[in-house]
């Protein structure tokens, strides 16, 4: 039997985004499924109630993209997150964190297993919807006021001596690259600073990526507070904003204070 994706690839037509949603609430599950089955770009193609199921649901359905809750039982999201990014991380989906809270302690560590993007439950179906279709083109997302949280969290922390041992692959030239990518530079202002082109950026950008084995911007930023290479302060929140992995930087989403009313789940 062809499935609509077999049949959307032979007309020519982009195949639809698979996903998975994974959260404890049976409410809030179908809600997202049924919000997201209205898009014709995207297929639901299973649903968990904790983070174990949603690992063996992925391996199974192999999505494009999850829809992880933070905090579920048996494995919350953030160790599923790590789980589905070990061995088979080439085959993974994007993973796109729900959390109620702005507040949320775990954006960090959910960060650094590996997830692509964060949101609050409290968004728009439109910027739900944009949210989905952003992670599963490859990119990285942030909601803005977690953005905020995230850099006072790095801000907190005692700033850590610089390690050297997971830069030491970089070339000098890479490294400054890294540290004005974690200060908040986009391409264009990186490109000024150094005083080279701007698609010459964009080849560090990818060379740092790829030798570091890291996801997206997102993810470099990450790795140059961990490793003491930027010492944390008020960073521009672009630096957390829709990214993409190949070294451009694309629009950040706004905040918003509109819930999924009459359309999905809250809480």
């Amino acid at each position: 039997m062809t499935t609509a994706v077999e049949a959307s690839e032979a007309e020519g037509r982009v195949p639809a985004v698979r996903i998975v949603v994974a959260d404890d609430h049976e409410v809030v599950r179908a809600g997202y499924a049924g919000l997201l089955a209205t898009q014709a770009d995207f297929t639901v193609v299973g649903t968990a109630r904790d983070g174990a199921e949603a690992v063996r649901v992925c391996r199974e359905e192999r999505p494009d993209v999850i829809l992880m809750d933070v905090r579920m039982p048996v494995m919350d999201g953030i160790q599923a997150t790590a789980e589905l990014m070990g061995a088979e991380a080439g085959d993974a989906p994007r993973v796109l964190i729900l959390t109620t809270f702005d507040l949320d302690e775990h954006v960090y560590d959910a960060l650094a297993a590996g997830a692509s993007g964060f949101l609050l439950k409290d968004v728009t179906a439109e910027r739900l919807f944009e949210a989905v279709r952003v992670v599963a083109a490859g990119e990285a997302l942030l909601a803005p006021v977690i953005t905020r949280r995230l850099i006072a969290e790095f801000a907190r922390l005692k700033p850590r001596a610089p390690t050297g041992t997971a830069l030491g692959m970089l070339t000098p030239r890479e490294t400054e690259v890294l540290r004005l990518l974690a200060e908040g530079l986009s391409n264009p202002e990186i490109a000024a600073r150094l005083q080279v082109g701007e698609e010459t950026v964009k080849t560090h950008v990818s060379r740092v990526l790829s030798k570091l084995g890291l996801r997206d911007r997102t993810q470099a930023v990450v790795t140059a507070y961990e490793t003491g290479l930027v010492v944390p302060r008020a960073a521009a929140p672009e630096a957390f904003g829709r990214q993409d992995p190949r070294g451009e930087e694309g629009r950040g989403m706004r905040p918003s204070g509109e819930g999924l009313r009459g359309h999905g789940p809250r809480g």
